[in-house]
């Protein structure tokens, strides 16, 4: 029998999130961990008049595609997807797995090749609102809740918990915080492991609210591209393509990073910033700021939105923040702030996790 959150989840991405409307192509992008989801999303796509379709992937198949594909494989544009995602209005990505350490023992070449090839897709879904409108959300599976440390019943709350809640009210209290920076225009991250300052074009900051990620609960903005100084010790692992990367320093000259370091996986992290010449600049300064996620799940979907954190991304930064750095990668990476504090125009706006914002 279907969890009724799963019903209430889908009709919350369909109505909410993405508000199809009559006649409009919704992508729904999943794989086979989220079927019962999946047809409760065709199901409220087909109520609200929309015309779903369905793009599955299949456990396996990716690690089978990097340890055999040929040099002319790799760089294959896949026009067939281009072609829905360029037909469709609407478009949803359901963020499960299968094995979170599938891509593990991938080349590192290979996966960042991949990522050159289909970003045109990428950023189009991303980056193009006037055309595309999309949601990414998350879903309870086995292998996130061992992820995540949580048995599958608690992990199944989790997820709902974080998605299942009052957005309006939320947005309200959120937009506070966004009103405070879109009038800023330097920030200061100073605490516990950090001592680093860059510049924003505050009019350009933006919030989600549960509309492009669900769960949402963030401010985000991208920092002046030549602007960032100083250094930065990141408390929480990142995950990105099945690896784990643990401890991540980084400093910054004139924007770019100019020393980095990682306890575990440093190869993987100096192959990401090498990407291309826009992946050692930071494209996105974000504030966690959704109050039901308390715990660090290893999933950035919910980690980046946890309460009293902030998040760096490397490379490319949203155009609707401004733009000014594109890249192949948004490596978004998480850092707890409980013991610090966010200067904003020489005035704390957060400290040891808590804003202090006046009505």
């Amino acid at each position: 029998m279907t969890d009724p959150r799963t019903k209430k989840l889908a009709k919350l991405v369909v109505e909410y999130s993405l508000k199809v409307k009559h006649d409009e192509n919704v992508v729904i992008s999943g794989s086979n961990e989220a079927e019962e989801f999946i047809a409760e999303l065709y199901k409220a796509v087909i109520l609200a008049g929309g015309h779903p379709i369905l793009r599955i992937s299949l456990p396996g198949l990716s690690s089978f595609y990097y340890k055999h594909a040929k040099k002319h494989q790799l760089e294959k544009f896949p026009d067939a997807f281009d072609y829905m995602v360029k037909n469709a209005q609407k478009y949803i990505g359901i963020d499960t797995e299968s094995n979170t350490r599938e891509l593990s023992n991938a080349d590192p070449k290979k996966l960042s090749r991949r990522q050159i090839i289909t970003r045109p897709i990428s950023d189009y879904i991303v980056n193009e609102k006037a055309k595309i409108r999309r949601v990414t959300v998350g879903f309870p599976c086995l292998a996130l809740a061992q992820e995540a440390e949580m048995s599958l019943s608690d992990y199944e709350d989790f997820v709902f918990g974080a998605c299942l809640q009052d957005w309006k009210k939320l947005g309200k209290e959120i937009d506070k915080i966004l009103a405070k920076f879109r009038a800023g225009r330097e920030v200061h991250l100073l605490g516990k492991n950090v001592d680093l300052k860059f510049q924003i074009n505050g009019k350009l900051a933006a919030a989600d609210y549960g509309e492009e990620n669900m769960p949402g609960g963030e401010v985000f903005m991208a920092p002046v591209r030549e602007s960032a100084v100083g250094w930065i010790k990141f408390d929480y692992p990142a995950i990105e393509l099945g690896k784990e990367v643990a401890d991540i320093f980084l400093q910054f000259e004139k924007g770019k990073v100019v020393k980095s370091s990682a306890s575990k996986n440093q190869n993987f992290l100096r192959q990401m910033l090498a990407t291309d010449e826009n992946s050692v600049y930071i494209g996105e300064f974000g504030i966690g700021l959704n109050p039901k996620i308390k715990k660090f799940s290893r999933n950035l979907l919910f980690d980046e939105k946890i309460g009293g954190t902030i998040h760096l991304a490397l490379g490319m930064a949203y155009k609707e923040n401004g733009g000014g750095n594109d890249s192949a990668i948004h490596w978004d990476i998480v850092k707890n702030m409980r013991q610090g504090k966010i200067i904003l125009d020489g005035k704390v706006v957060q400290e040891n996790g808590r804003f202090e914002i006046q009505n």
